[in-house]
């Protein structure tokens, strides 16, 4: 973990805010998921690059031996500019315009599609490549309402309602689906959802001949706090293991196992750097706001704050707060020590999800991003300039 006296040497060279990320994090997580399947003869671990997406992170995820799964046409030019093969590139869109589906489709990308009219699309075409499928299984599970992606009428999967209509498809048309893909939601530490999913996942697959993988998506739960739950990702993988591997003998085809995660990867390797810019009663001001660092304010998440700065106690909470002109508050009623103008505001689990999710709203610039691996920190996003602003304006 990046200790405070280097993140403090860091704030002095390089202009706060400033996200950074810790490559050791990144490759103790891949390697302690890789370890937890390894009662799995075939595993796969593809990188849900929306999490985090800045190009030396996707060349260090390819190194560490991840493929990638995208979920937009961009992100699959940007996975390729880092390095990975079409071959390595999973594309899994919700809604995409058709036009987007059939250029990546002809790229050799490997797509996965939801709904019955896309895959029909796809099966005019005369496809010879195969299409993998996402399955809604209608089942309540994730840390926020917004992160529910499988329960009843979501707008991602295939209803389980549609597998006869998926079938008669793929029989009118030749149309070979090699995999089928579920995906719960995120920040999930139940593991019962993930059995029963596996189970209703399973279930489908047996009746579609010739598939190549299974994959059970991501939404493992990450620990924010010294007292929060999280997920178990041995016991995980010796229970999705061992289902796995029944489902196999069952099957007596050769198949691959995918894993889909995202912020389990990232977010603890991330930090988020700003600076107390003024104090007003209970309100500590910082030079950021939700225009950098959104999910305290649209997922109500919690993420840890400390002023690393001071050692000056304090009995008082603040709340710590930025500069967008909304109610964009990081944390309310925290216990830091005495906050003072200049000193330095660290923000835990900002690896996923919070760069990618970045705006330049009121007109504000997009942070610098720092990547440190070895002892090595280097700039891996210069900041935005007020040019960046003007780039694609006609005036």
């Amino acid at each position: 973990m990046t200790d405070t006296k280097k993140i403090l040497e860091l704030s002095k060279k390089y202009e706060t805010p400033f996200y950074i990320y810790d490559g050791t994090i990144i490759e103790s997580q891949y390697t302690n998921l890789v370890n937890a399947f390894s009662n799995t003869s075939k595993v796969q671990v593809n990188y849900a690059m929306k999490a985090l997406s800045t190009i030396s992170i996707l060349q260090f995820m390819k190194q560490l031996g991840c493929c990638v799964d995208t979920v937009s046409i961009n992100e699959v030019k940007l996975a390729l500019t880092a390095g990975f093969t079409t071959e390595e590139i999973f594309y899994t869109p919700n809604g995409a315009p058709f036009n987007e589906i059939f250029e990546v489709y002809n790229m050799g990308v490997h797509i996965t599609l939801d709904n019955l009219i896309q895959i029909e699309q796809i099966a005019q075409l005369n496809a010879t490549k195969g299409i993998a499928v996402r399955l809604n299984p209608n089942i309540e599970a994730g840390a926020n309402e917004k992160i529910k992606v499988a329960k009843k009428d979501s707008k991602f999967g295939l209803p389980l309602t549609d597998i006869d209509n998926l079938k008669k498809i793929s029989n009118k048309y030749s149309l070979h689906i090699d995999g089928f893909h579920i995906h719960l939601g995120s920040g999930i530490a139940d593991i019962s959802s993930f059995k029963e999913s596996a189970q209703v996942l399973f279930d489908i697959a047996k009746q579609f001949k010739g598939l190549k993988f299974i994959n059970f998506g991501g939404g493992f739960k990450v620990q924010y706090t010294e007292e929060d739950t999280f997920i178990n990702i041995q016991e995980i993988g010796t229970v999705l293991s061992d289902i796995f591997n029944t489902f196999k003998k069952e099957y007596k085809e050769d198949i691959l196992l995918i894993l889909e995660p995202g912020k389990f990867l990232v977010s603890n390797s991330g930090k988020f750097i700003t600076e107390v810019s003024t104090v007003k009663g209970q309100n500590v001001f910082v030079n950021s706001g939700f225009n950098h660092l959104i999910r305290p304010m649209y997922y109500d998440a919690f993420h840890q704050i400390t002023n690393i700065s001071s050692t000056e106690k304090s009995n008082k909470d603040y709340h710590i707060v930025g500069y967008i002109c909304e109610q964009d508050s990081f944390g309310e009623n925290r216990r830091l020590t005495k906050p003072h103008v200049g000193d330095i505001i660290c923000i835990e689990n900002a690896g996923a999800y919070c760069f990618t999710m970045a705006s330049n709203y009121n007109a504000r610039l997009r942070p610098m991003e720092l990547f440190m691996y070895n002892n090595e920190t280097k700039i891996i996003r210069n900041k935005e300039t007020f040019e960046n602003l003007l780039l694609n304006q006609v005036y």
